[in-house]
């Protein structure tokens, strides 16, 4: 009977050290949880994907970006650039122009690549790495979320037939260089040639007009809407950057 009672005893001293591991394990979990949900105070992340329906290494990238756009967290900005030296390759991509492929090359300059590459994601005009790489994707725009101080820049845009009148503030005296893009939210393409030929692509928050302006201070410009989005719903993002450096200082998105 002692021998029983015993057994019994080591028993109950097993279960209690397993639960008190799984409990632990469990609290460590939700305070992981905890941490990666944490709000953003005055983090941001703008996120640039230069991008080409005539790569065939760039579908996974755009879907990766769109995946992100979906989780639709605050002072998060995507834009999806879409380069020009791919279409000698076999298929022109309609979203393409030669500016966000000059864009890219003053990426590459000051970030010290010896080229440039697609799918390449830069967040916030300091971190750049292959755009198919979902995780490192959502790990620095996590990060930047909690680290990254964002600059009171401001816009109001009113949009009258195919203009848009904008007003904006760079939240500070310094000059600064001020993009505003005019971004398409989705598009879908039926690629007949090249790399991707015979690929129905989809594509999220396409840079249709990019204006670019040394500002200080607060200020008004306009934008022309392309002919062929005179009909359709739009998103117009400002984002400010260090003349030298191209670090993004700050950004608003106002829909149209």
């Amino acid at each position: 009977m002692k021998l029983s009672n015993m057994k019994k005893k080591y028993i109950v001293i097993a279960f209690s050290a397993v639960v008190s591991i799984l409990t632990a394990y469990g609290f460590m979990n939700l305070d992981k949880k905890a941490v990666r949900s944490l709000p953003a105070t005055n983090g941001f992340a703008v996120v640039e994907l230069f991008t080409s329906e005539g790569c065939s290494s760039c579908p996974p990238a755009d879907e990766a970006v769109a995946a992100l756009l979906a989780k639709n967290i605050k002072n998060v900005y995507i834009l999806a650039y879409h380069v020009d030296y791919w279409n000698r390759l076999g298929w022109e991509d309609q979203f393409s122009k030669p500016e966000y492929s000059q864009r890219q090359s003053q990426y590459a300059s000051v970030l010290g690549l010896s080229s440039v590459y697609t799918p390449q994601v830069i967040v916030n005009g300091s971190s750049e790495f292959v755009g198919s790489d979902e995780d490192k994707l959502n790990g620095t725009v996590e990060g930047n979320l909690q680290t990254a101080i964002k600059q009171n820049v401001n816009i109001s845009a009113v949009r009258v037939d195919n203009t848009i009148t904008v007003d904006y503030s760079t939240g500070g005296n310094d000059e600064v260089l001020l993009n505003l893009a005019l971004v398409q939210p989705e598009a879908t393409t039926s690629v007949k040639r090249g790399e991707n030929g015979g690929r129905v692509l989809h594509h999220v928050n396409i840079v249709r007009v990019l204006k670019t302006i040394d500002a200080k201070g607060e200020g008004k410009l306009t934008i022309d809407i392309p002919s062929e989005l005179s009909n359709a719903s739009l998103q117009l993002i400002a984002y400010t950057q260090g003349k030298d450096n191209l670090r993004i200082l700050g950004a608003d998105q106002k829909t149209l």
